[in-house]
C-alpha cells in the first residue's frame, strides 16, 4: 500500500475527540495508543449506546411482552441488520451473534465440522493463523481422524499460493484462512483462495478479526461460506462478535449449544429448534454489546473505508520508513499487501523490555507471540514488539514511538554481548 497522503482525509482532531481515552496521560506522558490489533478504543457514541441501553431500556429480549423488552429487542435486532449490511450479507438471518471470532470458529468446527468432516478428510489452514484458527481444527481432527494441512509462508510473510493449490484435492473439506494477519499485517488474497477451494468442492471460513476495521468486506463478492469477526477489534465493546454463514449451510447445521431461545418447543420426548439465526444463540446474549456493535458500525461507515484505508496506508508507510531507519530495528512481516501492523525486533533487546520502556514514555504497544506461536517459529524468534494502527493515530504518534525506541537503545546499548 503506497500513498503520498500527509493529512488525514477527515477532521482528525474531531475524530480523536470522539475517543475520550485518547486524551489522558500515562506515566505523565500523552497516551500514544498503538495496540489496536489487540483491541480498539471506543468512540463516545458506542459508550453512550451501551449506557443508554442500561439507563432506559434494560430488559431481556425476544420473550417479553412489556415495552422495555420490545424496545431492547428492536434495538438488538436492528444491530443484526447493521452487521448484515456491513458485510453485504443477503439476509440478516445469516448473522449469528457470538462472543467473538474465537467462539464463531468453534461454532463452525463443532457444528458444521462434526457433520461434514470424517476420517482422512483434510482441513487446510495457513502458517500465519491466530491460535483461534488453529486449535479448533486440531480438536476436530483429533475427534474425527481428519488431517490438518498447513500452507507455508515466505520470508516476507506471504502465503505460498503454489503450495496452497497443490494441497487442494478431493479430500479437502474446509479451508480456514485469516484475511489479515494479526502478527504480520499481511493481507491475504482470500477471494482468489476461496474460488480455488470451491473448485475442489471445499468450504471456506475466513477469519476477519483484523480485517473489518481496515477493509471493506463484502462476503457475497468474496463468496465466503463463513466469515467471522470480533466487535472489540471494530471499536465496539468486548464480548460480542458475529458469524456470517451462507443460509443454505446454516440451515443444515445442528445447534452446538442447547438452552433457552434456541428452541421452538421442548418436551421430555423431543425438542424442536428455533429458526435462523436463533438456533445458534442459546441463552441470554450480550444485548448491550450487540447494540454497541451496531453503533460502532454506524461510526466507521460514516467515516468511510476509502478514507480510512488511505489514512492508515499513509501511517503504515511513514511507520515503515521511520522504523527501518533506526539501527538494530528489523521489521518482521514485509508483505507487499499489508494493513496497519508494524511488527519488529530490536537486536539485543527482548520485546518485553521494549514494551516496558515504551510504556513509561506513554506509548502502548503489544509484545509477545501475539497468539501466533507458529509465526514466531517460522521466523526463528520467541516474540516481537508490535505497533498496530487505527484511523485515529497520527504521524506525530509514530514519531513518538521512534523517539521512545531511541531511549530503548540508550538503556540497552549494543556492545555485542547484550
Amino acid at each position: 500500500m503506497s500513498t503520498t497522503l500527509t493529512r488525514a482525509p477527515f477532521d482528525l482532531a474531531r475524530i480523536r475527540a470522539d475517543f475520550p481515552i485518547l486524551g489522558q496521560l500515562v506515566h505523565g506522558k500523552p497516551l500514544v495508543y498503538l495496540d489496536n490489533a489487540a483491541t480498539t478504543q471506543k468512540p463516545a457514541s458506542v459508550i453512550e449506546a451501551e449506557t443508554r441501553y442500561y439507563e432506559t431500556e434494560n430488559a431481556n429480549i425476544h420473550r417479553g411482552v412489556h415495552l422495555l423488552s420490545q424496545i431492547a429487542t428492536r434495538d438488538y435486532e436492528n444491530a443484526r441488520k447493521k452487521v448484515a449490511r456491513f458485510l453485504n450479507s443477503a439476509d440478516a438471518t445469516e448473522i449469528i451473534f457470538v462472543r467473538g471470532a474465537t467462539e464463531a470458529i468453534n461454532l463452525v468446527s463443532n457444528s458444521w465440522g462434526r457433520k461434514n468432516v470424517g476420517k482422512d478428510d483434510e482441513i487446510v489452514i495457513t502458517h500465519m493463523e491466530h491460535h483461534s484458527n488453529i486449535v479448533p481444527w486440531q480438536m476436530l481432527c483429533e475427534q474425527t481422524g481428519a488431517k490438518l494441512r498447513v500452507v507455508p509462508i515466505n520470508d516476507a510473510g506471504e502465503l505460498d499460493l503454489e503450495a496452497y493449490r497443490a494441497m487442494l484435492g478431493e479430500r479437502t473439506k474446509l479451508v480456514a484462512v485469516v484475511h489479515v494477519s494479526n502478527a504480520l499485517g499481511t493481507i491475504n488474497p482470500v477471494k482468489q483462495m476461496i474460488a480455488e477451494a470451491h473448485a475442489h468442492g471445499a468450504c471456506v471460513l475466513v477469519d476477519g478479526a483484523q480485517a473489518v476495521s481496515h477493509l471493506r468486506v463484502d462476503v457475497r463478492d468474496l463468496d465466503a461460506d463463513f466469515y467471522v469477526f470480533s466487535g472489540h477489534k471494530l471499536f465496539a465493546p468486548t464480548g460480542v462478535g458475529a458469524l456470517y454463514g451462507k443460509k443454505a449451510l446454516l440451515q443444515k447445521m445442528p445447534p452446538w449449544q442447547g438452552g433457552g431461545d434456541m428452541i421452538a418447543s421442548v418436551s421430555f420426548e423431543k425438542t424442536t429448534y428455533n429458526a435462523l439465526p436463533y438456533k445458534f444463540e442459546a441463552g441470554t446474549p450480550n444485548i448491550a454489546g450487540g447494540i454497541g456493535l451496531g453503533a460502532a458500525i454506524d461510526y466507521v461507515e460514516a467515516l468511510g473505508f476509502e478514507a480510512i484505508a488511505a489514512w492508515e496506508g499513509a501511517l503504515l508507510e511513514h511507520g515503515t520508513k521511520v522504523l527501518t531507519a533506526i539501527p538494530r530495528v528489523r521489521l518482521v512481516g514485509t508483505a507487499h499487501e499489508k494493513a496497519s501492523v508494524l511488527s519488529f525486533v530490536v537486536d539485543g533487546v527482548h520485546p518485553h523490555d521494549i514494551g516496558t520502556i515504551l510504556d513509561f514514555e506513554g506509548v502502548a504497544i503489544r509484545t509477545g507471540h501475539h497468539c501466533a506461536q507458529p509465526v514466531m517459529d517460522r521466523f526463528g524468534i520467541p516474540a516481537t514488539a508490535r505497533a498496530s494502527l487505527a484511523f485515529y493515530n497520527t504521524f506525530e504518534e509514530i514519531d513518538a514511538l521512534a523517539a521512545a525506541l531511541h531511549k530503548v537503545m540508550e538503556v540497552f546499548p549494543h556492545d555485542g554481548g547484550q
